[in-house]
């Protein structure tokens, strides 16, 4: 209790706004699982998690089922594959989000990213968009084969960078018959341009700095890391942007899991940088929802994927109304709408 208490008090003092942010210590927990209200113990009949695992790629994947509650592997359910934020692990945001599906009755699967979390693949933290495309075909691979789950009435779900990756994957992976995102983020404009467009000037000279990462681990040389930082509360307080400060709160203080880390190699910049999530939008013919928050900094990465979106007539944009981007992982008035609108949007696209 004290720890939460900690985190709480210190997430107020970092802006994260009104509200406690509650969550679990991955310490206490079985499945390490840090978000509130996370699950400690299997219950028959109720909600349930499954830890698994599986290869892609040759690589050992670790991943998490949610069943719904009197789960029936005779029945047939409708499934959700749930894409976690860049940096973060299944024990975050996405476990949250997969277990308030699965109390609406969906089979759910989030998986730790390939080269990250619990998942193989050295050198660590690679974060190239091909991986993590693949790290969601992946999931789809794997839940369809799961007992109950009705193959016809598969979803999917991309938080922050894994919503970027969501549409990317569903441009082409037509086994996805719904398609949702929350706090939508293109990693590759975000690492092309900088963070709101704000390192346009920069560009040439990051990617020379990428080349040269490059060049040394192809000489056998140190793998050189970008996003590595140890920041004072001061410092983190002064950043520029609500993203970034209540970013590192969300990671580093109130929901941290020693999985999770915002570093990733500086060689992945070759792939991000020429990379964008919005290329080829007009692939997706799915129903498409969107959800953001009214406040977000990151809002103009969603309303421009929404407006490229042209290949499809059944799409919505619904904003929160007075979240922030990191907001939409944690406070509770916010998940629930999320979820709400969630529940409505899967409802009528993966019906029986």
């Amino acid at each position: 209790m004290k720890n939460v208490v900690q985190a709480t008090l210190l997430a107020m003092a970092l802006g994260l706004a009104a509200g406690s942010a509650s969550a679990a210590d991955y310490r206490l927990n079985p499945y390490t699982l840090v978000y509130e209200g996370a699950l400690t113990r299997n219950v028959a009949g109720e909600v349930n998690i499954h830890p698994v695992s599986y290869l892609l790629d040759g690589l050992r994947i670790a991943a998490n089922v949610y069943t719904p509650a009197n789960y029936d592997p005779a029945r047939a359910y409708p499934a959700v594959v749930v894409a976690h934020p860049n940096g973060g692990v299944k024990e975050q945001v996405a476990g949250l989000y997969a277990q308030r599906l699965a109390e609406q009755g969906y089979i759910t699967i989030t998986a730790d990213a390939a080269y990250q979390g619990a998942s193989g693949g050295e050198p660590r933290s690679v974060d190239k968009p091909a991986h993590r495309i693949d790290d969601i075909h992946g999931m789809a691979d794997f839940i369809a084969g799961y007992p109950g789950v009705d193959t016809a009435r598969l979803g999917v779900l991309g938080l922050c960078g894994g919503g970027g990756y969501s549409l990317a994957a569903a441009q082409t992976d037509k086994r996805f018959k719904a398609v949702a995102t929350i706090s939508m983020f293109n990693s590759g404009r975000a690492r092309r341009n900088g963070y709101a467009d704000s390192q346009v000037d920069t560009l040439q000279q990051r990617l020379q700095q990428a080349s040269h990462a490059r060049a040394q681990e192809a000489a056998g040389g140190d793998v050189l890391y970008s996003g590595d930082a140890n920041l004072t509360d001061e410092q983190i307080a002064r950043l520029p942007f609500d993203l970034y400060r209540q970013g590192y709160a969300y990671y580093w203080k109130t929901h941290a899991h020693p999985n999770s880390t915002f570093r990733y190699t500086t060689s992945s910049l070759l792939d991000l940088m020429r990379w964008d999530a919005t290329d080829q939008m007009a692939l997706i013919n799915q129903p498409l929802l969107m959800i953001a928050g009214s406040k977000a900094d990151s809002l103009y990465m969603t309303q421009d994927a929404f407006a490229k979106a042209t290949g499809t007539t059944d799409k919505q944009l619904v904003l929160l109304d007075g979240a922030t981007h990191i907001q939409t992982y944690w406070m509770p008035k916010y998940v629930d709408a999320a979820v709400a609108s969630l529940t409505t949007f899967y409802g009528r696209t993966l019906a029986q």
